[in-house]
């Protein structure tokens, strides 16, 4: 079966990356009112979640991480007519963010073959009609061993349990507290130096959402608003070094594994919308 795939791989990645059309932005905001901008950002999710969803099959021994980026760069284009938002985005040279293994994120897409045992976060964000969708996961390049698995899990708790507790009046501090001590409970850091933050018509806006943090303190959160949440935790230390074009590749300073999960939201009248949520995460249907 992994034969067949990377024959499907070459034959998907071999003429490149499709072109980018032009697009126009629209103004700055991470806090809706009307019912057309919040199906935008519903439909930005799910583009972004279909990626990801997409990509699954292709997390194989053998395959780069460059070739990963070709498939989603040309499904995202191909498609969805959707844009790949992190493409050039101060300077980031590719359509995805592929961290593998000890690098926490920001990990740009080479022609280094994955291993078997490997683990990679993929973090797609897309922009369809000026609207944001923002989203990551772990995959597992064939059978990994336990404590690999342990972590992804741990992570994928940390940021679950975060999401259960949005809704209006709910202090970012008692986000990142919850978080921190999930994560520490299970004898695993939470890197400080990346957080969460504002997204919509925008990449990058506010509130920023740490993944530490003192309960009962920070913004408070309100209908309207849509935000991610992506806890990235190390099975070592938190203390992260940097490397790569422009230092964007984070990386564990002890060399140890990361892991991150990822999710866009909106802050409903009484809860909370998952708008990346993926078909398997019934959890939040």
């Amino acid at each position: 079966m992994s034969n067949e795939t990377l024959q499907k791989i070459n034959e998907l990645t071999k003429d490149g990356r499709l072109d980018v059309p032009s697009w126009t932005p629209r103004p700055a905001a991470t806090r809706f009112n009307d019912i057309s901008d919040i199906e935008g950002m519903r439909t930005a999710g799910k583009l972004a979640a279909d990626v990801l969803v997409m990509l699954e099959e292709y997390v194989v021994p053998g395959v780069t991480t460059e070739q990963l980026d070709i498939i989603a760069h040309n499904y995202i284009v191909g498609v969805q007519g959707a844009i790949p938002a992190p493409l050039n985005y101060h300077g980031f040279p590719k359509s995805c963010c592929t961290s593998v293994n000890d690098v926490i994120c920001h990990g740009i897409p080479n022609d280094k073959a994955l291993k078997k045992g490997d683990t990679v976060n993929i973090d797609i964000t897309i922009i369809k009609d000026g609207y944001y969708g923002d989203t990551s996961r772990m995959f597992f390049a064939g059978p990994v061993l336990p404590h690999a698995e342990r972590l992804a899990k741990v992570t994928q708790e940390c940021l679950y349990l975060a999401i259960d507790m949005v809704k209006p009046g709910t202090r970012l501090g008692d986000i990142g507290a919850a978080i921190a001590a999930h994560a520490h409970k299970n004898h695993c850091s939470v890197v400080e130096e990346y957080c969460g933050h504002g997204v919509g018509t925008t990449f990058h806006g506010e509130p920023q959402v740490a993944h530490y943090g003192k309960a009962g303190t920070g913004v408070m959160l309100e209908e309207g608003m849509t935000l991610t949440i992506e806890p990235m935790i190390n099975a070592g230390k938190k203390q992260v070094k940097h490397s790569g074009l422009d230092n964007w590749i984070a990386k564990t300073k002890d060399g140890r594994l990361s892991a991150q999960y990822e999710h866009t939201l909106l802050v409903t009248a009484d809860g909370v919308e998952v708008l990346t949520r993926r078909p398997e995460e019934t959890r939040f249907s």
